[in-house]
């Protein structure tokens, strides 16, 4: 895939943009699709990244290419859901899915495995056959997951909602917040769960990144609800997403850069007129939406005063900041039908004890790892292999402490140092190590294994300390007021995961959250009628 996005350096057009978009995430690019869809905007999209799409671009070593953070993705596969017609009409049905199959996530908890397997009832099915005395606790936990999915409409309703009827949205989802309000463990322990079935419950919870006693109900409800029928894989790798939307951005006039990175948002008599960027250059608009994050927001490119003054900081610090990661990309010399690779990812843990195992590890990196999650683009991918004949991908993602890494902040991309590399060399080594215990038959086939660290994420996309999915999923993060599309500044808007959900999905649909309350309109039911026009 080539590169995405036009060289800043290459663009000479910076005058009568309608809106400024800081990032080129799936919730950017989202804002910027609708925005021109709906509104006929003509939007300026700016990455600070090479290349376009944030946690959903590829990069690619001779023969072989890795996403770097859509593994699967839920509600796509049916034409009826709200998510498959947003991608539907932000890539104007230009982008396919392919199926991962009955099985989309299998958990391998000490010597027990579990299916997730596709279809509602199917998963129940599958959880009364592996825990037949557990009937109540399981009943439980699906309908607290209805419960919470089917309140979390008025609470995403509040986000977007002007005056009184943002506050009726408000008072309207109590419900949401009875699970919200709780961790995982609390719910869960409350419905009566054994360790066993709780920890297998919980077992993607690295697709938000806290472990059961820290992280909120909503979002493990908000998780499960999203795959329970299933999931899919963009074909032609995950940056088919940027490729496929940036066309309707740039045919209202708009354009997204790559290169450009933003240095400050410009804010003048109390409202947002536009960004300075890195080289100095002022690129004024009406409007500017932030996709770098919340944290990033608000303590690199608002003011110091005005992010005081709003209380941004302070919310950080209430909410904190979500885990950091280890990733290992790996090269195969074999193609992933040869290797029997298996579309489905893969959830290993040593024991059902996830936070005691979490909190020794983010203590001791020599510790075992408590969780680590396998992933193969080139197996999930129908064409793959014919980009790359003869070659096979994975990715290996493990949890890291940002405190590990943290002398090493302040240094350049490939110049960290000797101690730097020999750390990361230690990790890479007991990756593969897992990997093989894994997937034997990979053993041997192995040409390329290049670790990502906290630093990667830091340099790259910009998250602080490495923060893999922005502000923490804790019940804190449900109560913030700060987390919606319209900012205290005005003209400065939010856009992304931080204002919805971890995923691409939460990141899509904070990105629907943004440009309905810039245009004053429910993009939803205009989604529903794609073909109308504004």
């Amino acid at each position: 895939m080539p590169t995405l996005g036009t060289a800043y350096k290459r663009h000479t057009d910076f005058d009568g943009y309608d809106v400024i978009v800081i990032g080129s995430g799936i919730g950017g690019l989202t804002t910027a699709a609708l925005l021109s869809r709906f509104g006929h905007k003509r939007v300026l999209v700016l990455e600070r990244h090479f290349t376009a799409g944030g946690f959903t671009h590829t990069f690619t070593r001779p023969g072989y290419e890795w996403d770097v953070g859509v593994h699967y993705i839920g509600q796509v596969l049916g034409k009826r859901t709200l998510l498959s017609r947003l991608f539907a009409t932000i890539t104007e049905g230009r982008l396919q899915w392919a199926s991962l199959g009955q099985v989309y996530d299998q958990a391998v908890i000490g010597d027990f495995t579990f299916n997730f397997v596709a279809g509602r009832e199917n998963l129940h099915a599958a959880l009364h056959a592996a825990f037949p005395h557990e009937s109540a606790a399981i009943q439980g936990y699906l309908r607290a997951v209805g419960e919470t999915v089917a309140a979390s409409q008025h609470y995403f309703a509040a986000k977007i909602l002007p005056g009184l009827a943002g506050k009726a949205a408000q008072r309207m989802a109590r419900g949401f917040y009875r699970y919200a309000n709780r961790t995982v463990h609390a719910v869960l322990t409350e419905l009566g769960a054994s360790p066993l079935l709780m920890a297998v419950l919980t077992a993607q919870y690295g697709d938000y990144g806290l472990p059961p006693k820290q992280a909120s109900f909503a979002m493990q409800a908000l998780l499960a609800h999203h795959y329970f029928e299933g999931a899919a894989y963009p074909v032609g790798g995950s940056s088919s997403l940027a490729a496929n939307i940036i066309p309707l951005v740039e045919a209202q006039g708009g354009a997204v850069l790559v290169r450009a990175e933003v240095q400050k948002i410009l804010i003048r008599d109390g409202k947002a007129v536009g960004v300075r960027m890195h080289d100095g250059r002022e690129i004024l608009a009406p409007a500017v939406v932030s996709d770098a994050g919340f944290a990033t927001t608000f303590t690199r490119l608002v003011p110091p005063e005005t992010a005081q003054r709003i209380g941004a900081l302070e919310a950080v610090q209430r909410v904190g900041l979500s885990m950091a990661h280890f990733a290992l990309h790996v090269g195969l010399e074999s193609s992933a039908e040869a290797l029997n690779l298996p579309k489905h990812n893969l959830w290993l843990y040593p024991n059902e004890r996830h936070d005691e195992n979490v909190a020794r590890y983010l203590a001791d990196p020599e510790a075992p790892f408590p969780m680590l999650f396998i992933s193969s683009a080139a197996a999930r991918d129908p064409d793959f292999a014919h980009r790359h004949p003869g070659h096979a991908t994975l990715e290996i993602v493990a949890p890291a402490n940002w405190a590990w890494f943290q002398r090493w902040e302040h240094t350049r991309w490939q110049k960290r140092g000797p101690d730097y590399e020999a750390f990361k060399a230690r990790i890479r080594e007991r990756l593969l190590e897992a990997l093989y215990t894994a997937l034997p038959q990979t053993r041997g086939h192995v040409r390329i294994a290049e670790l990502g660290t906290p630093l990667s994420t830091l340099t790259f996309a910009g998250h602080p300390q490495g923060s893999i999915y922005g502000l923490a999923h804790t019940p804190a993060r449900f109560h913030e007021p700060l987390l919606r599309p319209a900012t205290p500044i005005r003209g400065l808007y939010l856009t992304g995961a931080d204002i919805s959900t971890a995923g691409v999905g939460g990141a899509a649909a904070g990105g629907l959250l943004t440009a309905s309350v810039i245009l004053k309109r429910n993009l939803i039911k205009a989604l529903a009628q794609p073909q109308e026009t504004a």
